[in-house]
């Protein structure tokens, strides 16, 4: 199901066309936005107002309530969705309630409120164009933020006319159609619904940031208002509210403020002079549980300002019809998860490649890919994984038994290999070299070859981690790096019972298997004393450095283990990092070459995960290459590990918008420092037959290395 879903939304131009658009502009416009403030003192603003009110919920929903109660509202408090769809049915029964409107609410979207009403016989409708366009053409919202963001003005055009009355396809039309619409419906209705943005503790106050107005008329008009505000919004102070004023507009949609910002304390009068009813529903639906829970907490930090969305490669191409349910994308993935149960969130959840771009710019600090990992880990612990599964990881994981079977492997690929590469595979395997290349197995891999390299002794030393696609992929890599390091006076060491750092298993939810593999690891790398551990794969890299700790942790291994763990992590580099440091210190030098142009991918686990991108740079134009940057450097690249595998549909697509941006620099040299993004770029340019080269950055430095 979900493989059709895909296949039928990246088959939408539209769709992707639209999502595309708005998120290179949103890339440039929010960094505009944000000139002059300082985000991370923002976020960490918010972070902080929201993991309070998360440890002190019961304290901080009972000021509000006495709050707004003082102030003249209605205020109803539940746990249970059914109760707020009852309050709402019985409170527009009461009151002879025949027509509502409402603004934009994703707390009402949520527990699904216009399908009750409308059983109910009584008529809703939406008043925030996008959704009431959504509401027309009887879909849901694709984003959360830009419910219509996947239609084009000739499908609302089409809309209007089937469902209201013809329309030529003409913006400025459009709207002034809408609004003379939805003015009617305004002037009509016995009930306004909306939510809130922000719910202010201290003074009872809600808060609501609109750009059309609807919201107003929607609290003033008619002469009941009913707002449904989800917990999660709650702030204990009235100044709480600044840091999340200053984001929301900015994170959303790239605007410095929101065309209107209204503040709701106490009952409006009616125009007729009449005291309006305001009630204030506080809906929890599971969000108490989730500030109960020492890692998902942090989801109560999320101000629903669809940042992450914006940025994420996989959204851009599916949209929120696939990627998520009534919220959607990554944060989507999680909440759903909570709010409609697990397995709501199973097919979804895959559908996150990792690449950590929606962590940096989230104001709220949700570390999003961790959480959706955890969901991952909940699923694999309540449906175990598959005959298949297993048997991969107990292969990777017994590295002589691996060995062997590569070696047999690199014999039977011979009918399919051809320059390096896996350029067709027969039947049900074809989709995975559709548009990209495989790279053979190594005859000889890096493990045996290390054997035979000549290496003085010197007084440094260092462990090299190679990872699987360096030992027995790229074993050229590991050449490259045992050069560099030798002439750094650094004798370079292979504990040959080294295994897989665990990214398979870790990114698919089995810690007991990606626990095992950090013994194995920390106990090889340990056996020999060095001064330095030293991955060229950045995924690797995270993983020495801080998972292997936090998978000892979670799978209660013994203080012992976790110490060495703890000791090894002092001691890792990743090879960009440590060579750049060595090129600072003079141990490096490089002969005069003819400059070079290149242009230089980011790995995703090196940028965003270690925070390392400018040093690969500068190493390389010490080297006397000429950087020349391509567009959206550090977007994924599409490779993800085994998502490749599970996705390459997907994969495929990131793969060639990264081609596209490479080939506008007109370089005929790609450099990037993590293998899986050789393999990825490389594949690709082989796929398209394009003369250009895509190198690790240690074989370039190698290269260019001075003559003894």
């Amino acid at each position: 199901m979900i493989k059709e879903e895909i296949k039928k939304a990246l088959e939408n131009a539209n769709l992707s066309g639209a999502l595309t658009r708005f998120s290179e502009a949103y890339a440039v416009s929010r960094k505009k936005a944000y000139e002059g403030l300082d985000f991370e003192e923002i976020r960490e603003k918010i972070a902080s107002i929201k993991s309070y009110v998360a440890e002190h919920l019961d304290e901080v929903i009972a000021k509000f309530i006495d709050s707004a109660k003082k102030n003249g509202a209605k205020v109803f408090f539940t746990k249970n969705p059914e109760e707020v769809r009852s309050y709402i049915i019985e409170l527009a029964k009461k009151n002879n309630v025949k027509s509502i409107v409402k603004s934009k609410s994703m707390a009402t979207e949520e527990i699904h409120l216009n399908k009750y009403l409308k059983e109910e016989g009584i008529e809703v409708n939406e008043t925030d164009l996008g959704e009431w366009i959504i509401q027309l053409a009887g879909q849901r919202p694709s984003h959360m933020v830009l419910p219509a963001i996947h239609l084009t003005r000739y499908d609302v055009s089409d809309i209007f006319t089937k469902k209201v009355e013809p329309i030529e396809p003409d913006i400025a039309q459009m709207v002034k159609f809408a609004r003379k619409q939805l003015r009617r419906k305004f002037l009509a209705a016995d009930m306004g619904i909306t939510g809130a943005n922000i719910a202010v503790a201290e003074t009872g106050t809600i808060v609501l940031f609109t750009n059309e107005g609807n919201a107003r008329l929607t609290m003033t008009l008619p002469k009941i208002h009913v707002a449904v505000v989800g917990v999660e919004k709650l702030v204990p102070k009235l100044e709480d509210v600044i840091p999340i004023a200053q984001a929301l507009p900015r994170s959303a949609t790239a605007q410095l403020i929101t065309s209107y910002m209204s503040f709701v304390t106490k009952p409006y009068t009616h125009i007729d002079g009449s005291q309006k009813e305001f009630h204030i529903i506080l809906l929890d639906n599971n969000r108490s549980a989730i500030a109960k829970d020492p890692k998902f907490k942090q989801t109560l930090q999320c101000i629903r300002c669809a940042s992450c969305l914006n940025v994420c490669p996989v959204f851009r191409l599916i949209g929120g019809h696939v990627f998520g349910k009534v919220y959607t994308g990554g944060i989507g993935t999680i909440l759903t998860a909570w709010t409609e149960g697990l397995r709501a969130s199973k097919d979804i959840q895959g559908l996150c490649i990792q690449c950590g771009n929606c962590e940096k710019v989230c104001p709220g600090k949700i570390k999003i890919p961790e959480l959706i990992l955890e969901i991952r880990k909940k699923l694999t612990k309540e449906e175990g994984i598959t005959f298949t599964s297993k048997a991969i990881f107990s292969v990777v994981n017994n590295r002589k038994l691996f060995h062997t079977i590569l070696k047999t492997a690199s014999k039977l690929q011979k009918p399919f290999t051809s320059e390096g590469f896996i350029r067709h595979l027969p039947l049900f395997l074809s989709e995975f070299t559709e548009k990209r290349s495989l790279p053979a197995i190594a005859d000889v891999p890096f493990r045996d070859r290390i054997k035979k390299i000549q290496q003085p002794k010197y007084d440094k030393k260092a462990v090299f981690y190679s990872g699987c696609l360096i030992d027995f992929a790229y074993p050229e890599i590991g050449e490259a790096l045992v050069k560099i390091l030798n002439r750094a006076g650094i004798e370079v060491i292979f504990p040959q019972e080294q295994t897989c750092c665990g990214a398979p298993a870790r990114y698919t939810g089995v810690m007991d298997v990606a626990a095992n593999n950090a013994k194995q690891n920390i106990e090889a790398l340990l056996s020999v004393e060095a001064d330095f551990v030293v991955s060229a794969c950045p995924t690797c890299t995270v993983a020495l450095k801080t998972q292997f700790i936090n998978d000892l942790q979670e799978q209660k291994a013994s203080e012992k283990v976790i110490k060495e763990a703890k000791k090894l992590s002092q001691k890792v580099y990743d090879a960009s990092e440590l060579i750049n440091i060595l090129i600072k210190e003079g141990k490096i030098e490089f002969r005069r070459l003819p400059e070079t142009a290149f242009t230089y991918h980011d790995p995703c686990h090196l940028i965003r995960t270690l925070n390392i991108s400018k040093e690969p740079r500068e190493s390389l134009e010490k080297s006397g290459m000429k950087l020349v940057e391509m567009f959206e450097s550090d977007t994924c690249c599409g490779m993800g590990g085994s998502y490749s595998i599970k996705f390459p549909e997907i994969s495929g697509t990131i793969l060639r918008r990264k081609l596209e941006n490479i080939k506008k620099t007109e370089t005929k040299l790609v450099c990037t420092d993590c293998p899986g993004c050789v393999m990825q770029i490389r594949g690709g340019i082989d796929k398209d037959g394009l003369d250009i080269q895509v190198k690790h950055s240690i074989e370039v430095l190698a290269e260019r290395l001075k003559e003894e």
